[in-house]
């Protein structure tokens, strides 16, 4: 019998949003705007950081509907790749998502949630509560995907409504600071095409990778070619709405002086509005809150794991599923990943760290966009990316634009990216040799 057959549960249109929101709203939008205020401070700038990150999540969200519906299958970035340009590209992109682009995040996740939950418990010992909560959720996830499925819908619902509250609050009783939310000459417009602005869109865009993440589900999603694409929209939109909002109400209600360089912009946001007791509340919550961020990538990441084993004779090993359909073995391999990165780095080492490298390949993937109606024009496509070609090309252009200022201004970053791909390629060329050594004359 398939091992496909062996769970009949679907993900549905709500818990695809779910996924999605939790994969964006979490560590990136909590922690960021500290380090974008080192090199910008307008506040009209600023903002427009969070508005053009979200409109380039959008437009790769419109691209990124018509791939899932043209080739639906799970994979995402993996998937498409191989079939678009040739299956070493494709397995140098599953190479990154499941070292970089799921295990880091989940450990980012993870040590925020240990220094906001600091705040609270200032006696918490180093990197246990971050390694637990990581043990625990994978356990979870590992028993059953409707389990899974349910716990992330609850999470993502508290996450939204706690956000919502804290910026209604926020609006009602911030003491507005003396910073400007529209812009105040030609000095302001010349900073959005300045280095600053482009590498803080690192920072910004890292915030809103997520954006994709129903798209590694495919397989598992009910009816993927109708539904992937109202997924992948709605999920973003919602995440454009909330960013922007709460990086306003961040901005209007805490002098930069003491957001500078801080990772827990929330406590210290919360702090400002509402007192200490209020701050340490905030911690909490925004520590709770992270649990489903890390609950959607352990969710989200095995499964290209999964399917790169189903495809590669090498890491056959890793496409075997549990009983209830789970990639039990790829999930495992994410937990190792993981807590390497919890135990070993710190925060804003594995975020600078996976900027550029995941950066890349959502370009190539979007690229692909153009190639594929090339190569296959009579392609069955249920949908249709609107605005084709501009908002591919809006895409491409402002994610180039970004590539370009990472690699000029973080060259140290940029070769590490480059390292991690060379490997990936040495790791694919042996994977081949035994495939063709072991197969049969």
């Amino acid at each position: 019998m398939p091992q496909t057959a062996a769970s009949p549960y679907k993900i549905s249109v709500l818990t695809g949003v779910a996924i999605v929101v939790a994969n964006m709203v979490g560590t990136g939008v909590f922690t960021s705007l500290g380090f974008q205020v080192m090199g910008i401070q307008s506040g009209f700038v600023l903002l427009m950081l969070w508005a053009v990150g979200g409109i380039i999540a959008l437009c790769g969200a419109l691209c990124y509907g018509e791939l899932a519906a043209a080739l639906p299958r799970s994979g995402g970035e993996y998937h498409y790749l191989s079939k678009i340009y040739h299956p070493a590209l494709g397995f140098l992109s599953g190479w990154v998502s499941a070292t970089v682009g799921f295990a880091a995040p989940t450990a980012a996740a993870a040590l925020a949630l240990e220094q906001y939950a600091g705040s609270v418990w200032p006696g918490l010992p180093p990197k246990l509560l971050a390694v637990s909560v990581v043990v625990l959720l994978t356990v979870v996830h590992a028993l059953s995907s409707r389990a899974g499925s349910r716990l992330q819908v609850i999470v993502t619902a508290l996450k939204v409504l706690v956000l919502v509250g804290f910026i209604g609050l926020g609006l009602a009783v911030a003491s507005p600071q003396p910073l400007a939310f529209t812009p105040q000459g030609p000095a302001d417009w010349q900073q959005l095409l300045s280095p600053a602005f482009a590498v803080s869109l690192i920072f910004v865009s890292y915030a809103y990778s997520g954006w994709n993440a129903a798209v590694y589900l495919t397989g598992e999603v009910d009816q993927p070619q109708r539904n992937l694409p109202r997924i992948l929209l709605t999920g973003t939109a919602l995440v454009l709405v909330l960013y922007v909002a709460l990086n306003f109400v961040f901005l209007y209600s805490t002098p930069i002086s003491a957001l500078k360089g801080q990772v827990e912009i929330g406590f210290v946001a919360a702090t400002t509005l509402f007192g200490p007791a209020g701050g340490r509340l905030m911690g909490g919550l925004i520590a709770a809150l992270l649990v489903s961020t890390i609950s959607s990538m352990i969710f989200a990441g095995p499964r290209i794991v999964q399917v790169m084993g189903e495809d590669l004779p090498a890491l056959h090993f890793l496409a075997r599923r549990s009983a209830a359909g789970v990639p039990v073995r790829a999930m495992l391999f994410q937990l190792v990943l993981t807590l390497v990165f919890v135990l070993e780095s710190s925060f804003a080492q594995v975020v600078v760290y996976a900027g550029f490298v995941l950066n890349l390949f959502t370009f190539l993937t979007v690229l692909g966009l153009f190639v594929l109606r090339v190569r296959q024009p009579d392609l069955l496509r249920p949908y249709r990316a609107w605005g084709y070609p501009f908002t591919p090309l809006l895409f491409l252009g402002l994610n180039g634009w970004t590539l370009w200022f990472i690699a000029r201004d973080k060259p140290t970053e940029t070769l590490y990216g480059l390292a991690t791909l060379l490997l990936g390629l040495l790791v694919y060329a042996v994977g081949q040799r035994l495939s063709r050594t072991s197969a049969p004359q």
